[in-house]
């Protein structure tokens, strides 16, 4: 038995390798060929004592939504406009059905007041807070699959703030 528990846990292992260069492959793909959109931010404290500075993203979208009526897990389907600021849609279940010059954004309801689309934090360098509270924007790119992946903060001019 002592032979097999090695060898299933050297399986474990390969798996789990596998598993993640899978995943940052995908996102890798999603960062060099994604569609940018830029979602409105909503005002919220930046500071983390314990994690050190960082942003909590809140994002226009997902504000003013009374989501007990929502699916848990969906679609937030959004579209752009000509500086590729994201209006928000409508929310639904698949992805299709869509309509031309729309776009989905996965997203997940925890609870009754917020959605989530997977973008909530924002890491910076410790004493970079002053830079970042002029972010009017946050920068996500999005596949044909409605996942996301945040690439940075934009201010008012939509310049990406670095």
């Amino acid at each position: 038995m002592k032979k097999y528990k090695w060898i299933i846990i050297l399986l474990n292992l390969v798996i789990l390798l596998v598993y993640f260069n899978y995943s940052v492959a995908k996102k890798e793909e999603l960062l060099k060929s994604g569609q940018l959109v830029l979602l409105q931010l909503a005002p919220i404290d930046p500071r983390s004592l314990m994690q050190g500075d960082y942003m909590n993203l809140r994002y226009s979208i997902s504000e003013n939504i009374y989501s007990k009526y929502l699916p848990k897990r969906g679609y937030c389907v959004v579209r752009l406009d000509d500086k590729g600021i994201a209006e928000r849609i409508r929310f639904q279940q698949e992805k299709t059905p869509l309509n031309k010059g729309e776009y989905v954004i996965k997203y997940t309801a925890p609870n009754e007041w917020n959605i989530n689309i997977g973008a909530e934090s924002f890491f910076f360098q410790e004493g970079q807070a002053k830079k970042y509270e002029k972010a009017k924007y946050g920068g996500v790119k999005i596949d044909e699959n409605g996942n996301s992946l945040l690439i940075g903060l934009y201010d008012e001019q939509l310049n990406n703030i670095k």
